[in-house]
């Protein structure tokens, strides 16, 4: 069984920092691409960042780069999401996603919420 678990979200204020989690099962991890997505209210899943499947390769959407490092550790299989000087902005859902042979699965997603 497929499960992908988000954790690691929370409210923070602009400018700080928070690190999301994804943990992954049921599948081969080390084989897959790992991706985060984003969902604000009102608006359209969209892509925030990927990472290939041995670590290399990382593509951010624009709005993030320069502030969100995307990161995997195969032997826990986890994905991480380092977000920092968060923004109003950047408030959502935050989905994990796997992408391979065989697996196109995503998570349940993990509210970040940025305000004073």
């Amino acid at each position: 069984q497929v499960q992908l678990v988000e954790s690691g979200g929370g409210l923070v204020q602009p400018g700080g920092s928070l690190t999301l989690s994804c943990s992954a099962s049921g599948f081969t991890f080390g084989n897959a691409v790992m991706s985060w997505y984003r969902q604000a209210p009102g608006k359209e899943r969209e892509f925030v960042a990927n990472i290939g499947s041995a670590g290399g390769s990382p593509n951010y959407v624009d709005s993030v780069k320069g502030r969100f490092t995307i990161s995997r550790d195969n032997t826990k299989r986890t994905v991480y999401l380092q977000m920092n000087s968060l923004k109003a902005e950047d408030t959502a859902v935050y989905y994990c996603k796997a992408r391979g042979i065989g697996i196109d699965a995503w998570g349940q997603g993990t509210q970040v919420t940025v305000s004073s």
